[in-house]
This record gives C-alpha cells, sequence and structure tokens, in this order.
C-alpha cells in the first residue's frame, strides 16, 4: 500500500454545498463512557487517556478517579451537550462505541429523539496498534452486530479512532459502511481507492477538538478553544468549498466552562448566515452525490 501524499492538490474541487453555503460545518460528539480499558472489562490495565489527568499512569486494577472522571461525561456532560445542541435544533453525528451505548440506553434515546447521526466508533475504546488482524476484524462485526441491537439500526459511518495498520482495509472490506473517517488527510471528502473498492473517506480532526485541553499542548482556557474554533470558521468560509469537522466530548467538553465556549461559537456559525451545518453523513451522501467514485 502507497501513500497518497498529492490529494486534490492546488485545486480541490467544487463542493456545492446545499442552499450556497460556503462551508459545511460538522459536530461530533464522542459516547466513549464504559468502553475504555478497565479490569471490569476484562483488560490488564487502567485507562490512561484522554481525561482531565493528563500523563495518567495505567494500573494493573481499577483506577476509581479515572473512572469517575469518565462517568461524568456519561453522567452528566453528554446531557449539557444534548441540551445546547437540542435547544438549537442542531444536527450532531455521534461516534459511539458500542459498548458504551450498551451502558446507556437513555442517552441513545436522546440521541434518537433528536434526530442524531450515530455512527460507530468501533467495539471498545481501545489501542488497536498492535491487535491481530483477525481479533480486530471479528471486533468490527461484533460492533456492527451491538450498534444494530442497541440502536435498531447498522451504522452507515466508522470511525475507530485509535486504529490499526489494517483498520481501513477491513472497514473497506466489510463494505457496508458509506464513509470511514479514521483520516486527517484533507478539509473536503475524498474517495479512497486502495483497498479493492472506492471507499468514502470523510475526515475528522484533532485540533479543532476539545482534547486539546488535555493534552500537554493543548488549550487551558475556554477562551482559547473559542478563538481558536472561530479562526478556523471564519479561515475555511473564506476559502469556501470546505468543511470544518469539531470534535466534542462529554466528559472534557460537557464541563460547564468548555461547555460555554461551544454555545458562544455555535451560535457565531448560526449567525453568520452561510453555513451548513450537517451530520456527517449528510456531507458522504452529498459528496456521493456531487462527486460519485
Amino acid at each position: 500500500m502507497t501513500r497518497d501524499l498529492v490529494g486534490y492538490g492546488a485545486t480541490p474541487p467544487a463542493a456545492h454545498w446545499p442552499d450556497g453555503a460556503r462551508i459545511a460545518v460538522q459536530f461530533v460528539i464522542n459516547y466513549e463512557e464504559g468502553a475504555e480499558n478497565s479490569v471490569l472489562n476484562g483488560d490488564e490495565r487502567s485507562e490512561a487517556f484522554l481525561s482531565e489527568m493528563v500523563g495518567a499512569a495505567a494500573h494493573p486494577a481499577r483506577a476509581m478517579a479515572m473512572e469517575s472522571l469518565y462517568e461524568y461525561g456519561s453522567r452528566t456532560g453528554f446531557w449539557r451537550l444534548h441540551r445546547l445542541f437540542t435547544e438549537r435544533a442542531t444536527p450532531v453525528t455521534v461516534f459511539g462505541v458500542a459498548k458504551a451505548l450498551e451502558t446507556n440506553p437513555e442517552a441513545v434515546a436522546a440521541m434518537q429523539a433528536a434526530d442524531w447521526e450515530i455512527a460507530s466508533h468501533g467495539l471498545r475504546w481501545i489501542d488497536y496498534q498492535y491487535v491481530p488482524e483477525e481479533v480486530e476484524r471479528a471486533h468490527i462485526a461484533e460492533a456492527i452486530a451491538l450498534h444494530t441491537r442497541v440502536t435498531g439500526a447498522r451504522p452507515l459511518g466508522w470511525y475507530q479512532g485509535r486504529t490499526s495498520p489494517n483498520t481501513a482495509r477491513l472497514v473497506a472490506e466489510e463494505g457496508g459502511f458509506l464513509y470511514d473517517a479514521d483520516s486527517y488527510a484533507d478539509d473536503v471528502p475524498y474517495w479512497d481507492r486502495q483497498h479493492g473498492r472506492a471507499q468514502l473517506i470523510v475526515p475528522y480532526t484533532l485540533d479543532v477538538n476539545d482534547m486539546k485541553f488535555v493534552a500537554l499542548n493543548g488549550f487551558t482556557a475556554p477562551d482559547q478553544f473559542f478563538a481558536y474554533l472561530r479562526d478556523t470558521f471564519e479561515q475555511l468560509r473564506a476559502e469556501g468549498g470546505r468543511m470544518m469537522s469539531i470534535g466534542l466530548h462529554g466528559r472534557i467538553a460537557g464541563k460547564p466552562a468548555r461547555a460555554a465556549a461551544v454555545v458562544r461559537f455555535l451560535d457565531h456559525v448560526i449567525a453568520s448566515g452561510d453555513a451548513w451545518i450537517a451530520r456527517r453523513i449528510d456531507i458522504a451522501r452529498h459528496w456521493m452525490e456531487v462527486h460519485p467514485a
């Protein structure tokens, strides 16, 4: 397999977003809580990633502080984000880890009542870098089956997050996903033809993402997050025909001060008057129609 270091080059295709919008804006809420590393889930060590305890150690036992930091996301943070988006009737895509969705039927029902897309975030919120191919393939199949049972429909979007070298190929081979989001390589969707079939890629982002609050090189104050969101939006809006993805987590952006920054940005986008705020599946379907494989 080779790398594509050229992409669209100097002339990205015209996006033709609906109603003449200059930019497509896509909010993701990652729902991972309960599916992270834990001895309760049969893992050898506790979770050490993406929490307020930056640089936390993984322990061969329960880590009670870490568990409670994750629990905040499902108990409180998710609902704060749910309120601010539903109050503004804003479309959202959820990257839902199947095992996490299974633990909270009330949250799943709220996502569905709001007509949010629930895409698959894999079976477990763990690192697949060194997971054997046959195990990862089985996890993808189990994730689809569990997701279907919990939500009533199979997922059409995929985002593993902590991928292996095999993930993209396994997803393409599975054949049922309209899009794969496991890429950060562009500001618009593109077709990947490396794995035997044309797979639409709707890239995600790690910079316009609340994870930067819990990273050593990240944001420390909500005003920094809002400014970064606003400036990204305005630059892409000026260029025209681009897509902006915003990544959120209940246990991170669901904290009160950070949620206030999200509200300020969401209101800024709405006030602009020329942004198409869409679910990720809607962007995928639009691209498939305007730029078919």
